[in-house]
């Protein structure tokens, strides 16, 4: 991705114009410029992510009770079964007797959705939520490949 920036002209209305000025200064970005790459980079991602192969990163957070008869036993085992596309787990612990997991994964974006869905279905989890976004935007990749299986999940090392 060239660091290289060229400059363009955009025609914008008024009321528009006040809007983004607006949304500027809510997320603090440096300039109008800047405000409106984050909104390319954003349609993008999205439209990239309408294809189920696309490369992704995902984000799965998990809000549940610790005491939950065993949910970690559970849990473990649901993200030993997506163990090829985890590389981080954050385990939070929140006031009396409530706990968040935060776990990232990378593949392809039905294989991000496949994982969070699964994640967030077992017993004892109360809420969560996912995320994906595409490194492409950053100029980058996650780098995972390897052959899968149909439903999504690494095919095991022989």
């Amino acid at each position: 991705m060239s660091r290289r920036v060229v400059r363009v002209g955009v025609s914008i209305e008024p009321d528009l114009l006040a809007l983004l000025d607006r949304w500027v200064g809510e997320r603090n970005s440096p300039s109008r410029s800047d405000a409106v790459r984050a909104l390319i980079r954003k349609e993008l991602s999205e439209r990239t992510l309408t294809d189920p192969e696309a490369d992704a990163l995902g984000v799965v957070a998990l809000l549940y009770r610790h005491s939950a008869p065993n949910v970690l036993r559970r849990l473990t085992a649901a993200e030993h079964r997506w163990g090829e596309h985890i590389r981080s787990t954050t385990h939070v612990h929140l006031e009396g007797d409530a706990c968040a997991e935060v776990v990232v994964l990378l593949g392809r974006r039905r294989e991000i959705e496949s994982a969070a869905e699964d994640l967030r279905g077992v017993k004892g989890i109360l809420d969560g939520g996912w995320l994906a976004a595409t490194p492409a935007v950053a100029g980058g990749r996650t780098g995972h490949h390897h052959p899968h299986r149909e439903d999504g999940r690494a095919t095991p090392a022989r």
